[in-house]
Formats: C-alpha cells, structure tokens, sequence
C-alpha cells in the first residue's frame, strides 16, 4: 500500500472495519451487477440446431445469478423468459405449455425441452443433398399452338392503319 491509503486505514481499528471501508470504496455497486446479469438474461436467445440442455442451463445459471442478487423476479418471469428465448422450431412446445396451463419449476421446463428436442429429431425426416443437374435439351421443342387456331390473326392490328399502308403485305406472289 503507498502511505496515503496506508494512513487512512491506520486510524480504523479492527480488520472488519478495514475491510468494510475497502469495499465502499473500490466496490462495484450491485445495481451494475444485477443489471448487466437481468441484460444477459433477457438478452439471451437459442441458436436453431443448438442443444436446448446447454442453452436450459446457461439459463438456469443467470436464474440463479439473479436470485443471488435479489432481482426480484418470479418464477413465472423466468419461465416466460425462457420460452421466449427458443428459436421457431420450439412453437408447438410453447402452445401446448400455454394452452395447458402447465405450472412447472424451471428444471422440470428443462427437462421437458429435452424431451421435446429428442422427439423433434426422432420425427425428423432424412433430407437428401445432391447437386443440380444441368440438362439441356436438343432438339425442337413441339409447339402446343400449331394447327389452324394459331394461324388466325388477331381481329385488332398491332401496327397502326399508316404503317400497315407501307408494309407489303406476306402471302402474295410478287406477280400479282
């Protein structure tokens, strides 16, 4: 310690009090703690194709942290929390939890979440990757509109009367 410090804590007595006045001093105040450990929580968010046991305990682990800093949530809070944090893949957990008015602990949720997850990828259907081909056709493609219908012309011109005038006209020989 350098002599200034060492001499504001000579006045103090007992090794208690040193230590009380070390920790006003230089300590972090829990409203930073606690807010940095509510921000992790609500900010947390499952990665799709991610183990829902690690991300429950990770979960459980900043529940804890917060209870530990008397946060003052409940446990529902955590629990809604906790669902809102699963990826899309979790809806249909979260509907049946809600429409049947389940009241679980947080560890039974966890465990409830396994469950789900070695169900989903049990149900789960094999995909097949392959490259895509690239076929080119030879040859004419048959036109579907040949036959008399498709030689009929339209009853509008497309061109306006003018330049119709200008145009020689297709089909005639050039005798004529």
């Amino acid at each position: 310690m350098t002599n200034e410090i060492q001499k504001q804590y000579d006045r103090l007595e007992d090794v208690p009090s040193i230590m009380l006045r070390m920790k006003d001093v230089y300590a972090v105040p829990d409203r930073h703690i606690r807010y940095a450990a509510t921000k992790a929580f609500f900010g947390t968010k499952m990665t799709e194709g991610l183990s829902v046991h690690s991300h429950g305990v990770k979960m459980l682990s900043l529940v804890e942290k917060l209870e530990d800093l008397k946060a003052g949530l409940n446990n529902d809070t955590y629990i809604v929390v906790i669902l809102q944090s699963l990826p899309p893949s979790y809806d249909p957990f979260i509907v049946n939890y809600n429409m049947n008015g389940l009241e679980k602990s947080i560890h039974e949720l966890i465990n409830m979440l396994v469950q789900y997850e070695a169900t989903i990828h049990k149900s789960e259907p094999a995909v097949l990757v392959g490259e895509a081909s690239t076929f080119k056709a030879k040859g004419k493609v048959p036109d579907a509109g040949r036959g008399r219908r498709a030689r009929e012309r339209p009853s509008q011109p497309l061109l306006a009367p003018e330049v119709l005038l200008l145009l020689p006209r297709r089909g005639r020989a050039k005798g004529r």
